[in-house]
Order: structure tokens, then C-alpha cells, then sequence
């Protein structure tokens, strides 16, 4: 794993402020991989051994695997480690979302080498490198060639909702309630409660397209800089279909959290069953109470052209929503009948086999969705960035779910247990998932570089960790508390 460096740094040095986040989004090294999760703490661990004064190692909890949960505080001194106020910045959060492992160490290492960013900011700053080990692991098999389509559809793993440690916190809304709190959840919820931040991210990365941004509240003096930072290493801006319909746009490519009250209105007023669907809330829900500004980057492994093109496409919106709703309801349909066919002759219970049990049902039920919202759509042309969003959207159902489950079947062959269905299902997925494979190649895009994701999100959470320091605090809203509301 290739740290930061005192050579890559040195350009940032210099007045830390809105003026400079810009150029600290420059100064990640060049790396060709991603570390795997060992890789990743022991370069932490050398980190603080260079550095004891200011990094202090701490276990947070335990995963459901029973993988120790690390965080490393860079501080000026001990004392003001254990001070609230500061900041949180956690990796992995989704272990198929690699590119925070990047991030979070480039940080660590420049608040180590540059005093003048840590007395800007002032407050410990809590790093969690990654939080969902166990999950990164199963995706360990793509790391280390992330430019590699197939390779990442075919080692690419994601949990079921309500296994994914983001979307896991308490929540209790209408006819929802949620308490199956996971164990790598209940240490960040620990560690928020010890710290009581005044800025929080997540690092998240998406597949293609381009960059886009969640606020917890609204800060239009950011957006300029949220804008100018991917610009300035050839990145566009995610202007088209926004990853939730319900979440408030706050200017291009910059929404307001998906919040899992407004997720519930939403579907229920799509008629379907609100509370069935939506397992837990978010950290950004949780850390509200303290009045924490929380911060998301959403940067492509594959970035294209299309993905900012606001300019008319040949085709009307409604139309380009509904063949995305047809495409979804034909692959669910598909996956379902092979998962149905096979899962009386599957024998062994992997995470894959768990994970797509959860996620091949909903494929229909996004369809069925999508298709309920298309005659309220407004009557215009799609931007090419929607139909590009539309497109690759089915693309990365079908690879991300397919692969999965062609994975689970894949466990019964290397282990011998696969029945003779097991092994005709196998053949008939897999025939369709290279076909599959083959209809992404185009609409994909090209390979982005890890320095320039990590940067992103580096000079990003910069930006954002500097306005939550001169920002007054939001006041909490009356019912979120530690406990499920």
C-alpha cells in the first residue's frame, strides 16, 4: 500500500483554508490496488509507530466474524484525543466501496506530517479504516485489478439490507421499527457517542458515471468548491438520475441524505409496503442528536462522458424510466427462476447465497416501482445523463446480483456438492452473465484512477470537515435518541 509522502504533501502545505482543499486533492500517490484489509492496518500500524506522539490505536468492537474493529485518533496529545468535538471518518462502511481504505490513510498520514492542518482544524480526528472486514475480504479478489470489469463483477460482493453496517442503526418510524443492530453498527454508534463529532463521513464510491455529494444540511457556500475540486482532476460532476428519488437536491449533484423517514413516505406513497422494505437508519440520523455536519463523496471506478451531458436525448424521460423498470423486471424475473430452481439442492450457506436471496426479490420490486412513478414523471426529454444513469443502472444489477449468485452456485461446485440442477442452473447463468458482461463493455466508461478517487474524497471531506469547524452546530431534532425511535 503506497502512503502519502512528504514530497506528494508539500504542495497542500501552505494555508490551510477554502483556497487550498482544491490542491489537496492532488496530492494522493499513485497506486494500482487497493489494500486488503490486513494490508490496510498494518500500514496504520506503521503510521503510528513513525508517529506515536499524535496516533493512538484503540479496538472499538468486534465484527460477526470476530475480526477486531480498529480506530486510529490523530491528535495533537492524549489529552485532546479523548475531547469531543472533533471529527469522524470512517471507511468500508460497504465492503464492495474500497476506495475510503485510500483515503482515510493519505489523511492519517498528512495530519501526521503537516502541523499546520491539524491546528486548522483543531480537534482529534477519529479514523476507522474499515469497519465491515469481514465484508471487504470477500471482495479482496478484485483489489488488486480494480480496472478489471469481469473481475470485479465476478469477486464483487455487497450484504443484504439489513447485514449492511450503514443502513443498520435503530429506526422506528410509522409501522417501522429496527433494533437487529450489527455488531460493527454498535461500534460506530459507541464511537459517536464517546465523540459527539462536529463532522462525520462515511466514504462511499459508486461504479460509473460521475461525482456526486450528500449533505446532512444544507451549505451553499460549499457548493462552488464541491464542484471545482473533481473539475480539477478531469472528473464531471453525476448530473443525472439521482440515486434516490425522494432525496432533496440541493444543487447539481449535491442532495440532502437519503433519509430513511422521507424513504418511507415515499414508497408508501408508491402503495407498497413501506415498512417491509426499509430495514434500519443511517449514521447521518444517529449523529444528528449532536448536531453533527455529515458529509458523503460518491466517486465512479469507471467514469464517461455521458454522465454530466444535460443536453436532450432523442428519447422522452418517462419512456427511458420505464425500460429501465422493464430491464430490471425481465433480469429479477431471470435470477429468480435460477435462484428458485437451485436453492432445494443448495447445501451450503454462504454470504453470497444470503445476500442474493434478499437482493433478487427487490429487483422486481424496484421495477414495479419505478414503473408506478413513470406517469408522474414531467412530460420532456431525457438528458443524456439520465438516460446514461438509466442504462448503466441495469448493468450494474445484473453484474453485481448476478455475480453473486453465480457465486453461491459456484460454492457448490468447488466443494462438490452441487447437484445436477445446481450444475445446469450454474451453466444457464453463467451463459447469460457473459452476455451481460459483454452489453456493459460499452456504456462502462473508462478506468479512473485510484489517486484521483481518493483525492476527490480527500480534498472533498477537507472542504467539508472546514465548514463544520466554522459552521454553528445544527440543534437535534427531539426524537432521535440513543435508542430506536
Amino acid at each position: 500500500m503506497t502512503a502519502a509522502t512528504s514530497e506528494h504533501l508539500s504542495s497542500a502545505r501552505s494555508a490551510p483554508g477554502p483556497g487550498s482543499w482544491v490542491r489537496h486533492a492532488s496530492t494522493v500517490p499513485q497506486t494500482s490496488r487497493y489494500p486488503t484489509v490486513d494490508e490496510l492496518v498494518r500500514s496504520f500500524r506503521a503510521l503510528a509507530q513513525r508517529h506515536p506522539a499524535l496516533v493512538t490505536e484503540r479496538r472499538i468492537g468486534t465484527s460477526a466474524l470476530g475480526e477486531p474493529l480498529y480506530c486510529f485518533t490523530v491528535a495533537e496529545d492524549r489529552r485532546t484525543a479523548e475531547e469531543d468535538g472533533g471529527y469522524v471518518v470512517v471507511g468500508g462502511v460497504h465492503p464492495n466501496e474500497p476506495v475510503g481504505a485510500v483515503t482515510t490513510l493519505h489523511l492519517a498520514t498528512a495530519l501526521c506530517e503537516d502541523p499546520d492542518l491539524r491546528t486548522h482544524f483543531g480537534g482529534p480526528w477519529h479514523i476507522v479504516p474499515c469497519v465491515d472486514p469481514d465484508g471487504a475480504r470477500l471482495n479482496e479478489g478484485w483489489f488488486a485489478s480494480p480496472a478489471d470489469q469481469r473481475a470485479y463483477g465476478r469477486h464483487f460482493y455487497r450484504p443484504a439490507g439489513d447485514q449492511q453496517v450503514e443502513w443498520t442503526f435503530p429506526f422506528a418510524y410509522k409501522d417501522a421499527y429496527f433494533d437487529r443492530v450489527l455488531p460493527e453498527t454498535l461500534a460506530l454508534m459507541r464511537l459517536l457517542d464517546a465523540t459527539r463529532p462536529r463532522f462525520l463521513t462515511t466514504l462511499h464510491n459508486c461504479e460509473t458515471g460521475g461525482v456526486y455529494y450528500y449533505l446532512s444540511r444544507p451549505a451553499p457556500e460549499l457548493y462552488p468548491l464541491l464542484a471545482e475540486i473533481p473539475a480539477s482532476l478531469g472528473m464531471p460532476l453525476a448530473t443525472g438520475e439521482p440515486e434516490a428519488a425522494h432525496a432533496p437536491r440541493y444543487a447539481p449533484a449535491v442532495y440532502g441524505c437519503i433519509d430513511m423517514k422521507d424513504a418511507y413516505d415515499y414508497l408508501e406513497g408508491l402503495g407498497a409496503d413501506a415498512a417491509g422494505k426499509i430495514a434500519g437508519s443511517s449514521s447521518a440520523a444517529y449523529a444528528e442528536k449532536y448536531g453533527t455536519f455529515y458529509f458523503v463523496t460518491e466517486v465512479p471506478h469507471w467514469s464517461h462522458p455521458d454522465a454530466d451531458d444535460d443536453s436532450p436525448a432523442e428519447q422522452r424521460y418517462a419512456d427511458v424510466v420505464a425500460r429501465r423498470a422493464r430491464a430490471l423486471d425481465e433480469t429479477g424475473v431471470f435470477l429468480g427462476g435460477i435462484l428458485d430452481r437451485a436453492s432445494p439442492r443448495l447445501t451450503i450457506v454462504t454470504p453470497f447465497l444470503r445476500a442474493v436471496r434478499d437482493f433478487v426479490p427487490s429487483l422486481t420490486e424496484v421495477a414495479a416501482l419505478e414503473s408506478a412513478r413513470v406517469g408522474d414523471l414531467p412530460d420532456r426529454a431525457a438528458t443524456v445523463a439520465e438516460r446514461h444513469d438509466c442504462e448503466t443502472g441495469v448493468h450494474s444489477f445484473r453484474i453485481r446480483v448476478g455475480g453473486m449468485l453465480l457465486r453461491a452456485l459456484g460454492a457448490e461446485l468447488a466443494a462438490g456438492t452441487a447437484a445436477p440442477e445446481v450444475r445446469r442452473c450454474h451453466r444457464e447463468l453463467l451463459a447469460a452473465y457473459e452476455t451481460w458482461e459483454r452489453e456493459a463493455d460499452g456504456s462502462t466508461g473508462e478506468p479512473v484512477a485510484i489517486s484521483t478517487l481518493a483525492g476527490i474524497q480527500y480534498g472533498a471531506l477537507l472542504a467539508a470537515a472546514d465548514h463544520a469547524r466554522t459552521a454553528d452546530a445544527a440543534p437535534a431534532r427531539p426524537d432521535h435518541t440513543g435508542e430506536p425511535r
